[in-house]
């Protein structure tokens, strides 16, 4: 037997047990086959890609401690909150309307408790959502707590990282969580400033070495602020000038998401999420106490609201089960906006189970894409939702960055979770899920608005593209599961 030979043998005997690996580690089938072809038909590379992105050796580990970490804090916050679900529910049935079920499902799932007294503020745009941020920093007595997955170090960014120098240096307490990947270029002096002010900020997994971090295949992709225990902030607006459109240079691209304002008990379980967020990543044990979670209802409003996170620390994606259920209780009208629209296969026959149902669905992608992967990845979904009798609206005034929904005029649903496998398996997520048919006219009003800078396309603009085009998207789809 000669070396070659046997190197070969070797080889063969390494991806038999690289294959096997794959086949017990990986929990989705279409990410199984994914990597299976890679391993099998990209040599060498498709094992290091595999290994790389597709497998934490600290996954079970890291995730396990949480889970410990985020099972005390529910067990506090069922004895404040959970409680008063089911009261609410009942007292609330017109409202929720048909998301009862939907109500339920999050609450077992995620034991996400229902919370009414709440007051709902649409942020479009980064127009709206910086001055009021900034507002209620400035006007913070106890506590700051932010969470986000990119923190850029220009205009807005320097302006927040003022304040909340400020307020630290008021006694005030700041915590900041970013995350390695997505703020991978705050710099060790906005860190060091924060904290000789007296912050606290933590990078939510720390990545030494980006290109062969194992963990940036995990990111923490919430944008969440709370402040007091009142108000709180989430959706899909980082801390960046892009999304802030007055004032930029010219040819920049035009920015287009949304974001809400919530102020009332609704607040509590992101406030959950923070500290469970904040005690993995800190290695603090901060504790669930009453100045964090003081929220009482709102005078005269009755909005009714829940909140829906998952991660990889959840046994299901909640939030994927979630727009699951969402679609399926559709009567009338479906709203979707998602800049990436890669959902895999449920979410795909739900959307056109419910357009072939009657129901008129309507989705918003963008038409000027930041990836031109995911971009031919999401077209190829196109063809067979067209031929459904989904309605797909091309955005042409710039990039449509927002995650939203709204389902029959009564269910609403904002936050920072895409319709595609990276949100549903591999990103920390949250949404808000509001009840109230208020709301969700002001948010239809919206879809509507950006509707009109849209272009609709039919079955046979996308079977009209060019043959190499739609070879492009075939391949894309096959690596949708890794993106």
């Amino acid at each position: 037997m000669n070396w070659i030979t046997l190197i070969e043998i070797i080889y063969a005997v390494i991806i038999a047990l690289v294959c096997l690996r794959i086949v017990y580690d990986t929990r989705s089938s279409s990410k199984t086959l994914a990597y299976l072809l890679l391993a099998i038909f990209v040599p060498v590379a498709g094992v290091i890609f595999y290994f790389v992105f597709g497998v934490n050796y600290r996954k079970r580990l890291i995730y396990t401690k949480k889970l410990i970490a985020d099972e005390f804090g529910l067990k506090e916050l069922d004895k404040r909150t959970v409680s008063s679900s089911a009261r609410i529910l009942k007292k609330h049935a017109g409202e929720v309307g048909e998301g009862h079920s939907l109500v339920n499902l999050i609450m077992n799932e995620n034991r996400s408790p229902l919370t009414s007294g709440n007051v709902v503020k649409l942020l479009i745009n980064g127009e709206e959502k910086f001055p009021d941020v900034i507002e209620v920093l400035k006007n913070a007595k106890h506590h700051i707590h932010l969470e986000y997955y990119i923190f850029e170090e220009d205009k807005i960014g320097s302006r927040i990282k003022e304040i909340l120098m400020q307020k630290a240096l008021e006694g005030i307490q700041v915590r900041m969580i970013y995350d390695g990947f997505g703020s991978s270029s705050i710099s060790g002096e906005l860190i060091d400033e924060l904290r000789l002010a007296g912050a606290e900020i933590f990078p939510f997994h720390r990545i030494r070495l980006l290109l062969f971090a194992n963990r940036i295949n995990y990111r923490n992709h919430r944008k969440i602020i709370i402040v007091d225990g009142q108000t709180g902030f989430l959706g899909g607006i980082n801390i960046s000038d892009r999304y802030i459109n007055s004032g930029q240079d010219e040819g920049a691209t035009y920015w287009r998401d949304t974001h809400l304002r919530i102020e009332g008990p609704g607040i509590m379980f992101l406030q959950h999420l923070f500290l469970c967020d904040w005690n993995f990543c800190s290695g603090q044990k901060i504790q669930p106490e009453p100045a964090y979670f003081s929220a009482l209802p709102v005078p005269d409003s009755n909005t009714v609201l829940q909140i829906a996170a998952s991660g990889p620390d959840s046994p299901a994606s909640t939030i994927k089960l979630s727009f699951l259920k969402a679609l399926n209780i559709a009567k009338n009208e479906i709203l979707l906006t998602t800049p990436y629209l890669i959902p895999g296969g449920s979410i795909m026959d739900a959307l056109k189970v419910a357009a072939l149902g009657g129901v008129r669905v309507r989705v918003l992608v963008p038409g000027i894409s930041d990836s031109r992967l995911v971009n031919a990845a999401a077209w190829s979904n196109y063809g067979e939702l067209l031929k459904a009798e989904v309605e797909i609206y091309l955005y042409q005034k710039g990039f449509i960055h927002a995650k939203t929904m709204v389902i029959d005029d009564t269910i609403s649903v904002v936050g920072t979770a895409n319709m595609d496998h990276r949100s549903f398996d591999l990103n920390f997520e949250v949404n808000a899920i509001i009840y109230a048919t208020e709301f969700a006219g002001q948010l239809h009003k919206s879809f509507l608005a950006d509707l009109r800078s849209a272009r609709k396309i039919s079955y046979d603009d996308w079977k009209s593209q060019p043959i190499h085009k739609h070879l492009l998207e075939r391949i894309a789809r096959l690596l949708s599961p890794l993106l």
